[in-house]
């Protein structure tokens, strides 16, 4: 393991990190414009969240520095898998903790849920952690009550917040690949950072790759930011749902979410640039940038992610009319297309309290949570790809079990699959995200007093699927759950070690798998 070789790549990060916090300190000035903010003046200068971004810039660029002190003599070592896994495991865990100290240092507060004007306790170390990582992973889980007080988080923070969703999004190693041009590092590293089974291809390829994710991502960023304003959003509010929505991270500026709007326009627009945002993106570019729509079409991946939302959709429509969820079919698909969409990309935004659905619609939901978007693109959880090969092997070896004599090769989209290793790996991911998701489960249930349910009016006899619920939203970077983190509520009642749990599970939910588990076998650390 070359640690200097590490030490110079997460030094350069960490410098990238602080440098993006420039972009909050502007919307600490009046002048660009508050939201209607409660228990604040309109002419209020936020003095607690500017220094506490400057704060923040300057331990950056000192931690940045010292590694790259440490990472001295490297510049031309070659970066190989493990020191690769490593940069990515370990620059998630920095970024998480840079990202933090902004919610510290400006002395962010929790705000309470039951009353919009009373501010609540200070931020904890992990509740900013949580919130850090729930913003770089895309998650959009949050600790924080009443986002409209300026009191409980500045203006600036707010602003920082949403910004760890498209620094996530984009992917902190993707823009570091594309920044610094890595070549064969890159490959590596990407292989790492973009979780999905199917990403081979030539160094010079896998650049290109980089540069094409990070351009049409940034460019549907800055479309859906003018469609925002266009109907009605201020600036503020359309830049961070714009980041919200093309991470598919979903952290809004309102409690209420999007439903604060109430704007049918907004949704559907919102709704299309979710859809987009959990698609290949690789395939977009293809799409969008050489006006070939037709390799999207064609592959089998997206044809089955679109497959799912249609049927999904329908099933609650139907559901949610004849029960009475929804006053109409307009209503149903209005409400019923964006929740759906929003789970299953793992965005997680609301536009209607869902957890007050009938429980078969919440099942599905559920269910959709361990889907996920496609690889290659922003959303997390498991996969479209990834089902799809599960029940293909399924097939296969149910197969093989009555006619031992014939072995049939596995094929995706008409053609074989050359890797032998795939049915190991997809049976091996499949077993170990079950493994996490039941002992996370029990942990949460273990750890959780009632009386986490009573202090917010929850209903104790549903602590087993809302602990449930709250393992599944942060593994599969949801957001948030059923019950009591339902759509209207947060993760703000929790202890503060189920807290940290989450904070690990959506870390895990983000990366590949692996990527993260290596980094607690000490052989991994030993050298070559």
């Amino acid at each position: 393991m070359n640690l200097r070789l590490v030490c110079r790549l997460l030094g350069i990060i960490a410098l990238l990190i602080g440098g993006a916090m420039i972009f909050s300190l502007p919307w600490a000035y009046p002048q660009l414009g508050y939201r209607r903010a409660l228990e604040a003046r309109p002419d209020e200068f936020e003095w607690g969240g500017f220094f506490g971004l400057l704060g923040s810039m300057a331990v950056c660029g000192v931690v940045g520095l010292l590694l790259l002190r440490l990472g001295r003599g490297s510049e031309s070592a070659k970066l190989f898998r493990k020191e690769a896994m490593a940069v990515v495991g370990l620059s998630w865990t920095l970024a998480t903790v840079l990202g933090a100290l902004p919610f510290l240092f400006a002395g962010t507060r929790l705000g309470s849920a039951s009353d919009p004007h009373e501010f609540g306790p200070r931020m904890t170390v992990i509740d900013a952690m949580f919130e850090s990582q729930s913003g770089f992973s895309t998650t959009g889980a949050t600790v924080i009550s009443n986002l409209e007080n300026t009191h409980v988080i500045p203006h600036c923070i707010l602003f920082w917040r949403s910004s760890t969703h498209f620094l996530g999004g984009l992917g902190i190693i993707v823009l570091f690949v594309v920044i610094l041009g890595q070549g064969s590092a890159g490959k590596a590293l990407m292989r790492n950072e973009m979780p999905g089974p199917s990403k081979e291809g030539s160094e010079a390829r896998m650049q290109h790759t980089a540069w094409a994710f990070a351009g049409v991502y940034c460019a549907l960023n800055a479309v859906l930011v003018l469609l925002l304003m266009m109907f009605g959003m201020s600036s503020f509010d359309a830049l961070c749902h714009s980041f919200g929505t093309m991470a598919t991270g979903g952290f809004s500026t309102y409690n209420a979410s999007l439903g604060h709007f109430d704007s049918p326009a907004i949704e559907y627009t919102v709704t299309l640039f979710m859809l987009l945002a959990g698609s290949n993106f690789t395939l977009l570019y293809f799409a969008l940038v050489r006006l070939q729509p037709g390799r999207l079409f064609r592959d089998v991946e997206w044809r089955v992610y679109a497959s799912i939302i249609g049927g999904a959709t329908l099933v609650v429509l139907a559901v949610g009319v004849s029960g009475g969820d929804f006053i109409n079919l307009g209503q149903g698909l209005r409400y019923g297309l964006f929740q759906v969409v929003s789970v299953i990309t793992t965005t997680g935004f609301g536009t209607h309290d869902f957890d007050a659905w009938n429980n078969f619609g919440r099942g599905v939901l559920f269910l959709l949570m361990f889907v996920g978007g496609c690889a290659g693109s922003t959303g997390g959880a498991i996969k479209v790809i990834r089902h799809i090969l599960f029940l293909k092997i399924l097939r296969l070896e149910v197969e093989l079990s009555y006619h031992p004599s014939v072995i049939r090769p596995l094929r995706l989209g008409g053609e074989p699959v050359e890797d032998q290793e795939l049915r190991r790996s997809i049976l091996v991911y499949f077993c170990l995200i079950l493994t996490i998701f039941i002992f996370s489960w029990m942990i949460v249930v273990a750890l959780e007093p009632d009386a986490t349910w009573e202090s917010t009016g929850g209903d104790v006899g549903h602590k087993l699927i809302d602990s449930a619920s709250g393992g599944a939203a942060t593994l599969n970077n949801i957001g948030p759950g059923l019950g009591t983190i339902g759509a209207t509520r947060n993760y703000g009642h929790f202890s503060q070690l189920s807290k940290a749990l989450f904070t690990v599970l959506m870390m895990i939910g983000r990366l590949e798998i692996f990527a993260v588990l290596v980094l607690f076998f000490p052989g991994f650390w030993r050298a070559r």
